[in-house]
């Protein structure tokens, strides 16, 4: 399985779906709190093509983008094969 990262927010709504949908598919995921650790934002910004917005999901090397596009791969089907590397 690819590491996966999620840059989020603890206040942010669309992040906590994120998370909730990963957690139910039992993918193991780092968690990045760009609120209590700002400097990483940044990099966040840099890896996910100036998106400042979270959440930000990477799944290996792969950019998924946020939530909507997280829940979109789902329902096409893809974010399985993916998740499986």
């Amino acid at each position: 399985m690819p590491k996966v990262e999620v840059y989020s927010s603890p206040l942010c709504g669309f992040c906590h779906a994120a998370k909730r949908l990963l957690t139910k598919k039992g993918v193991d995921f780092t968690e990045i709190d760009v609120l209590a650790q700002p400097q990483r934002k940044s990099e966040m910004m840099d890896r996910a093509h100036g998106r400042h917005t979270v959440p930000q999901i990477f799944i290996g090397e792969t950019h998924v983008g946020g939530c909507d596009e997280l829940y979109a791969l789902d329902r096409a089907g893809k974010l399985d094969p993916m998740l499986a590397g």
